[in-house]
């Protein structure tokens, strides 16, 4: 589980999806937060980050998505919004997540408005 970074993000606005990886053989769940300008589709997503995952011999669940604001220079993230496919991510979850992996920033806020 050490080699899957908890979060791995673009800059900018784009959509992000929140997955629950598993070690089988531990049985320790963990989620991670994914976000790439490039990927037009949640599910684009999934796919990028699948074979990492896979190569791992981790199991994983897609539990939902939405969209992320990141602006690097003001240190600020916004987290709302959901997917289509998806459903809403808890954006709870991943703004917990992303406060852990960013304790420099001034403010990481989630909603539940918007898409």
């Amino acid at each position: 589980m050490d080699d899957v970074s908890d979060v791995d993000i673009d800059v900018g606005r784009f959509k992000y999806v929140l997955i629950a990886v598993t070690d089988p053989k531990t049985r320790v769940t963990k989620h991670i937060v994914r976000g790439y300008i490039r990927c037009h589709f949640h599910g684009d997503i999934v796919d990028e980050v699948e074979p990492q995952l896979n190569r791992l011999k981790l199991t994983y669940d897609c539990v939902g998505g939405g969209r992320i604001v990141h602006n690097v220079e003001e240190k600020t993230i916004l987290i709302f919004g959901y997917s289509q496919g998806f459903g809403k991510a808890d954006h709870s979850i991943a703004s917990k997540i992303l406060k852990e992996h960013y304790k420099d920033y001034e403010s990481i806020t989630w909603s539940d408005e918007g898409y």
